[in-house]
């Protein structure tokens, strides 16, 4: 059976280059689920702090997929300028939208506008305002991005390998300055280098990974997530990165378990799907009418704000996000053409 067959008879499937990464999208949902638990909903007492311990782990399980695939992408087409048009194509137009009708709905400054389109709000001396606080991992993210991007268009795939040595350093700048969790980039950003490491083992040593991905190691894998997360974690948080790209790279070398089974289930496909929109559109709602009143009345409304949530983020993903998907694939494709007579350009 062809790739594109095999995509298309099992849709949780997420395909690079011929190779199979089928769990990675429940992953993903996982890692948006436990975000949008942290934020929205009330996860024990305060004094226990799971919120924070939950969307912290899933923001790094999130972080870890980011790095993996981008990682895995270059190594297979370090193509520079597709990759930067198929990503600008793919995060910018919904965080774009978003801003605008956040930013003119509150008369933001002309600061805080250029701090986000330019997707440097999470630096000093911050940008950052309610309903985009969340937005901080897009910066991170998009900074990744063009960092990446740079290295591989200076050097080529050779220069993918200098990603593990960028995340243990930062990792020793948080260690040194005892940062646990952090929104600035070069104090956060080991989450996504972790991941291109994954990347780089597995392509290196695709069997790297000697332990099963079985029910107990994974428990203990989430609870030990979920600790490095937590605001009493302590140094613990330092092994957080680390932490989630094992899980990660558990489910990739050992795909027939129970776990992994789980993984690959369509629900979690569909939601991996939306979940860039659930994440850019979530906060935003908390600050409309569906997030007011006291604490009783706002959790009474929560089953309105899913609601909303899902269906929104269903709309801009297969009616607004897709067509700009798709205009991506299309520009990033003449450039090629063009090239071809050239040759292949690959180290």
């Amino acid at each position: 059976m062809t790739a594109t067959a095999t995509a298309i008879a099992n849709p949780t499937v997420t395909t690079i280059g011929g190779r199979h990464f089928g769990v990675l999208d429940g992953w993903r949902a996982m890692s948006i689920l436990m975000v949008l638990a942290g934020h929205l909903l009330p996860l024990g007492p305060k004094r226990f702090a799971m919120n924070e311990a939950v969307a912290s782990g899933g923001m790094a399980l999130f972080f870890t997929l980011s790095g993996f695939l981008i990682t895995t992408l270059l190594l297979r087409s370090p193509d520079v300028p597709t990759f930067l048009i198929r990503r600008v194509c793919r995060i910018v137009p919904l965080a774009w939208l978003y801003c605008l009708i956040v930013f003119i709905a509150v008369g933001a400054a002309a600061p805080v506008w250029s701090a986000h389109f330019l997707f440097y709000a999470n630096l000093p001396p911050f940008w950052l305002i309610d309903a985009t606080a969340h937005l901080w991992s897009l910066c991170v993210e998009v900074q990744f991005y063009a960092g990446i991007a740079l290295v591989v268009a200076l050097v080529g795939r050779r220069g993918l390998w200098l990603m593990p040595v960028l995340c243990l350093a930062v990792t020793a700048l948080r260690v040194a300055t005892g940062e646990h969790v952090s929104i600035v980039t070069w104090l956060r950003v080991d989450e996504i280098l972790a991941g291109s490491t994954l990347a780089l083992v597995l392509a290196r040593w695709p069997r790297a990974a000697a332990v099963s991905s079985n029910w107990p190691v994974m428990l203990v894998g989430l609870v030990l997530l979920l600790a490095s997360g937590h605001p009493e974690g302590g140094p613990l948080a330092y092994a957080r990165p680390y932490i989630a790209a094992t899980l990660v790279g558990l489910t990739l070398c050992a795909p027939a378990t129970s776990f992994s089974t789980l993984l690959n289930r369509r629900e979690l496909a569909y939601i991996a799907k939306i979940s860039f929109a659930l994440y850019v559109i979530h906060v935003g709602l908390t600050t409309t009418w569906l997030g007011s009143g006291d604490t009783a009345v706002k959790y009474l409304k929560r089953p309105l704000l899913f609601a909303a949530l899902f269906g929104l983020a269903h709309l801009s993903t297969f009616h607004f996000e897709k067509r700009w998907i798709d205009l991506g694939h299309r520009w990033s494709r003449r450039p090629r053409r063009l090239e071809a007579p050239q040759g292949d350009r690959r180290d």
